[in-house]
């Protein structure tokens, strides 16, 4: 049976810690969607790991871990987070697989993801730049890459060439990507990933048939939803729990529990309307007592009171069987708490998130 995590805000919530505790009865560990765009955080025996492609179940020995059909996945990224991570010590031999149905983020799509934000200006989305944005866009416009034409040169040259080929199009000169250095780069990398790749359909449906213990690792949050968030202040995959069973192929009858998490304030990252911020010394003591910064990025979140009509809007899309509060004790020293329980616009109630 599973057990799903997911973010009900706009992420950063504490779902890597949540996910450290569970992973220790887990049998399988899986992200379903998004990519290195993540950040997860965990201080185990006075070590810090800082978890972004990889699933957090990697802390567990025993427990297996993959990155579903769903998520996008930049190789040279991948490899350094499994080199860091050994590099502190954490065994992660024979227990990382790649779905062959994993979308691959280039170089070139980071590049990418730099001049569209660029071409937004003032209201550019305020993306980590690491190309998750322009991979969707890719695989939505089936001229993306996946993880298993990677093993099959003649097809991946021709289709990361066209790929190349269709940018250098659109942005001209301001694209600096030589696509046959990221060709014979490829040719490095393919057989390191080979150990990694697997058919995850299989794989899914033996763990469910066994009875094993499956834990969802999701990332970002609801608010981020491509479909249910802050359009278009979002990222470009479904963070909410559809997300879960088209990115890992899931049965929703294999469902044992739901937790949503929530932090006992709000923040978030990057752009976007955030109706309980505080842009004053309430928000900048959040930020300093919680130690409010991106773990993929550095940035400094934006932070505010807890906004009880994200919550519910998030419990009737992700329907959570209950709900892990997180960081309370961030609030010991204030002498007010404030929550938001309702929006009103020119003095009308409103029944939901618009």
């Amino acid at each position: 049976m599973a057990t799903i995590v997911l973010g009900s805000q706009w992420g950063d919530e504490g779902k890597g810690k949540l996910i450290d505790i569970l992973a220790s009865k887990a049998d399988l560990c899986a992200r379903c969607q998004g990519g290195n765009n993540a950040g997860h955080t965990i201080v185990a025996d006075g070590k810090t790991y800082g978890f972004h492609a990889l699933p957090s179940g990697l802390m567990n020995p025993r427990c297996m871990n993959l990155l579903g059909s769903g998520v996008a996945v930049h190789v040279p990224s991948f490899f350094a987070e499994l080199e860091q991570l050994g590099q502190k010590g954490l065994n992660t031999t024979g227990r990382v697989l790649v779905s062959d149905r994993a979308h691959v983020v280039f170089d070139l799509h980071q590049l990418v993801d730099g001049l569209e934000e660029i071409e937004l200006g003032a209201s550019n989305i305020g993306t980590t730049k690491k190309g998750i944005g322009p991979t969707y866009s890719s695989k939505a416009s089936r001229n993306g890459v996946r993880i298993a034409d990677v093993f099959h040169e003649d097809v991946f040259e021709k289709r990361l060439r066209a790929l190349a080929e269709a940018y250098r199009k659109r942005f001209g000169d301001l694209l600096q990507y030589d696509v046959e250095d990221e060709i014979q780069r490829f040719k490095t990398y393919r057989p390191r990933l080979a150990e990694f790749v697997v058919d995850a359909v299989p794989l899914m449906a033996s763990a469910q048939a066994t009875g094993a213990n499956i834990l969802v690792e999701g990332c970002q949050a609801l608010m981020l939803d491509l479909d249910y968030g802050t359009y278009p202040f979002v990222t470009s995959s479904n963070t909410g729990l559809g997300g879960v069973f088209t990115g890992l192929a899931l049965s929703p009858l294999k469902v044992k529990e739901i937790i949503g998490v929530v932090k006992a304030y709000t923040t978030r990252v990057g752009s976007g309307p955030f109706p309980t911020e505080q842009l004053n010394e309430l928000g900048d003591k959040l930020q300093e007592t919680g130690c409010e910064f991106g773990v993929t990025t550095g940035r400094r979140r934006r932070c505010g009171w807890l906004d009880l009509v994200v919550v519910k809007f998030s419990m009737a899309i992700n329907h959570y069987t209950s709900l892990n509060l997180t960081k309370l004790d961030v609030l010991d020293d204030f002498a007010e708490i404030q929550v938001a329980t309702g929006y009103a616009v020119d003095g009308q109630a409103l029944d939901s998130f618009p």
